[in-house]
């Protein structure tokens, strides 16, 4: 065994025993419903206020900030939105059965908790520059709110190496594999996909975070709404099926009488793992985008970064289960049938090729839009670290290894991918736990202003 496949050995079983840990996904979820209860249940009291914000009668041009809030909500979702959604939940459903499915929704509820918070923060502790860009993210709050240095270094080195990994290789693979179930002779030219691919990322990523926002926010809803579409057709070609469906997730997720208690282990497991994995709660990805978004309220931002989760995991991951769920495709899954394969299986068995077709241009497009995205949680890292002058050579290595993603094979960048984001996670976690009070304080006031109007200018 060469030294290359003793790393990725290593490295494999660091990630397994990170993200299969129980300890690791109770701290995140467990950080989630403490921040629900110390938020007074805001996913839900706040929900309807959040929906509002993204319509675009909030956003004032007088404000500080770079982008709308429905641009920096589309930024963000675009980094989320990827094969998490494809891939992530079959494999959940795979692994931990039905059950799985449920465990994924209770992550996304206190995500959103989450989201809420770390994202309001972002916005608190940012830093504009006089030209107006902005700066901001668990790095900033780490820096500004708790003066921890080192700590917020620490992230920013975290979140720099992890956006070449998950943000941008892993994900390049994933466009030629989506392409690949459409044309099989596509894995035969990877290099050519690569090279494509990365003039498109070029193209977009060197124009900065507005250009970043502007394709994400025409992107994103069009790629989600055509996925969307496509799955409630099938459900409701299976309408029948769909009761039984969500009798199979409650009983495989909460019953250990008729399931087992380890069955029932796995689906708890995998599915607050894969839940975490698609919207990335918690991780300190999404806070960098919402930053930027053009407000002086942080608790307004805040509530429309909440609204992320809800939409990728709630709405598109449920998608994506009830289909293999409700069509008996779960019960087919094997060692060849995993993943990306079995959700394109389950969309192939009721529509054809054109089910096929979804997914594997959905898995392209999703795939692409997280690399734009991601590419500007490593730009903000860089900047952080080094500076402006550290901006641009990122951007052009940045491009130029999605080349190097689309050609080769990745577990190793996956393995060192999954362990960096775990490792983000952590001082992003800190930070929260110890400014809840903060945000509870500055969601407290908003709201007593937004009830009375003052907070609605």
């Amino acid at each position: 065994m060469n030294f290359l496949q003793q790393l990725t050995e290593w490295s494999g079983q660091l990630s397994g025993l990170l993200w299969g840990n129980i300890l690791t996904l109770g701290i995140l979820l467990g950080t989630g419903l403490y921040l629900t209860i110390r938020m007074g249940l805001i996913q839900v009291r706040g929900f309807t206020h959040a929906t509002a914000l993204i319509s675009g009668k909030y956003d004032r041009k007088a404000d500080g900030g770079e982008v709308t809030h429905f641009q920096a909500l589309a930024t963000a979702l675009s980094a989320t939105i990827g094969t998490g959604n494809i891939a992530g939940v079959a494999t959940a459903i795979t692994l931990g059965g039905p059950g799985a499915l449920f465990w994924m929704w209770l992550t996304a509820f206190f995500g959103m908790a989450t989201k809420f918070t770390e994202c309001t923060l972002a916005v608190k502790f940012r830093e504009i520059s006089p030209d107006g860009k902005v700066a901001g993210g668990p790095m900033y709050t780490l820096l500004h709110g708790l003066q921890m240095k080192r700590t917020a270094a620490l992230f920013a080195v975290f979140t720099l190496v992890a956006s070449f990994g998950i943000g941008n290789m892993v994900q390049a693979n994933s466009v030629v594999d989506g392409l690949g179930y459409v044309y099989p002779l596509v894995d035969e030219y990877n290099w050519v996909i690569g090279c494509i691919l990365s003039l498109l990322v070029g193209l977009v990523i060197l124009g900065g975070l507005k250009r970043i926002a502007h394709v994400a926010s025409v992107i994103v809803p069009f790629m989600a709404a055509a996925y969307i579409i496509t799955a409630l057709i099938i459900l409701f070609m299976h309408a029948s099926a769909i009761p039984a469906a969500f009798l199979t997730i409650f009983d495989m997720a909460l019953n250990p009488w008729s399931v087992g208690g380890a069955a029932v282990g796995e689906a708890i497991r995998w599915g607050v793992a894969r839940g975490l994995f698609s919207n990335e709660a918690g991780l300190g990805s999404a806070p960098m985008a919402h930053a930027a978004a053009r407000t002086n309220e942080p608790v307004r931002e805040g509530l429309v970064a909440m609204l992320g989760p809800f939409i990728d995991t709630i709405i598109i991951c449920s998608m994506t289960g009830l289909v293999i769920i409700a069509t008996g495709t779960w019960q087919e899954g094997s060692e060849s049938l995993t993943g990306a394969a079995l959700t394109a299986h389950a969309f192939n068995g009721t529509l054809g090729h054109t089910g096929q077709l979804v997914v594997g241009v959905s898995l392209a497009l999703f795939a692409y839009s997280t690399i734009i995205a991601w590419s500007y949680y490593g730009d903000r890292s860089a900047y952080y670290l080094f500076g402006e002058r550290a901006v641009l050579p990122y951007r052009i290595i940045y491009t130029l290894l999605v080349i190097v993603g689309a050609a080769v094979p990745l577990q190793l960048v996956w393995n060192i991918a999954d362990i960096t984001n775990i490792l983000m996670a952590l001082p992003n976690l800190l930070g929260l736990i110890l400014l809840a009070g903060l945000v509870n304080k500055l969601k407290k006031d908003y709201m007593s202003r937004s009830q009375t109007g003052a907070g609605q200018n």
